[in-house]
């Protein structure tokens, strides 16, 4: 081979390596965008920023996390945009309950089961607060209250868990109120504490400390058994109004991802749940650790999906 011959085929060799698809670099090898569906300060967003910082700590993502809340349509917007990166595995978002909720009342093109399943990690309960200027002491005088007078009680979501406890709960009691939804939970917190609101329905670890420093009262609980660190504030099954569902908090990618980018992400997160970090996160969010991978993750979501459109349908919540 001459020397010009030996210099074109070098230069095929170069052009053939430039024009490779990204899908022959190893995975992962590119900037993650990692969607918050809802704003600051909620569990979605304390839950996917807590992910991240044990990802960058631990190195166990090679390159930069870039995250970004997408807030809107009680989570429509944030995973209607990761839904359209269809096949792109460097899109990653977090569910939460509107994950099931919102394809419920919502004309969404995606289901629950329509995106890349990596984990199901925590499920999660919700307290309903009161501030405390409130009349009400204990959730027996909050109900005959509310018969004598419909309460407004807000949440984040506008057909979610924050609705579905509240509503399950005023059917047994035999009393009505207004639901008032938000997307952001700073906006529900200052919401409640400024009178706006008689009560909102919260996660426990999103409303601990104004617990603890007395500007907000727990009347229940919607677990089965409430945390040490809620003292003695009781469940609404030990009052008579058994809830029996939790809110799932999980990690999915977009629909038709490569699989190894899935497997790759099962085995990334079977790290993650196994750091002292994560454990905190877990405890001091009162949560409880539900983990299921995959596979299992989707069939999870689905069935769940299935029994909170059973709920939302005899509430007259949806058609």
């Amino acid at each position: 081979m001459t020397l010009s011959k030996w210099a074109a085929a070098l230069g095929l060799a170069a052009a053939a390596l430039a024009a490779a698809p990204a899908s022959a670099q190893p995975y992962p090898s590119k900037r993650l965008d990692w969607t918050i569906a809802f704003g600051p300060g909620g569990g979605n967003d304390i839950m996917s920023r807590t992910l991240i910082s044990i990802l960058e700590k631990y190195k166990l993502y090679p390159e930069n996390i870039v995250a970004e809340n997408r807030p809107g349509g009680s989570g429509a917007k944030g995973w209607g945009y990761v839904f359209a990166q269809k096949g792109n595995p460097y899109h990653i978002t977090s569910t939460s309950g509107s994950f099931i909720t919102t394809p419920l009342q919502a004309n969404t093109p995606w289901q629950p089961g329509s995106f890349t399943p990596v984990a199901l990690l925590a499920a999660d309960d919700m307290l309903l607060v009161v501030n405390k200027n409130s009349q009400a002491k204990t959730l027996q005088e909050f109900i005959a209250a509310a018969k004598a007078k419909p309460p407004s009680i807000g949440g984040i979501g506008a057909v979610n868990i924050d609705f579905i406890v509240p509503k399950l709960v005023s059917e047994k009691a035999g009393f009505t109120f207004s639901y008032v939804s938000f997307n952001k939970q700073g906006e529900l917190i200052t919401a409640l504490l400024s009178g706006a609101l008689d009560a909102a329905m919260s996660n426990p670890g999103e409303v601990l400390g104004l617990l603890q420093s007395g500007d907000m009262r727990a009347l229940a609980f919607s677990g089965k058994s409430t945390p040490a660190a809620l003292g003695k504030v009781p469940t609404f099954g030990e009052l008579g109004y058994e809830i029996g569902i939790s809110l799932p908090r999980g990690l999915v990618l977009p629909p038709d991802v490569p699989k190894e980018a899935q497997e790759w992400w099962i085995g990334t997160m079977k790290k993650v749940v196994a750091t002292p970090e994560w454990k905190a996160y877990i405890d001091k969010q009162l949560l409880t650790e539900h983990v299921l991978y995959g596979e299992e993750f989707r069939a999870f979501l689905q069935k769940t999906q299935g029994v909170f459109g059973d709920i939302l349908k005899k509430s007259g919540a949806i058609k």
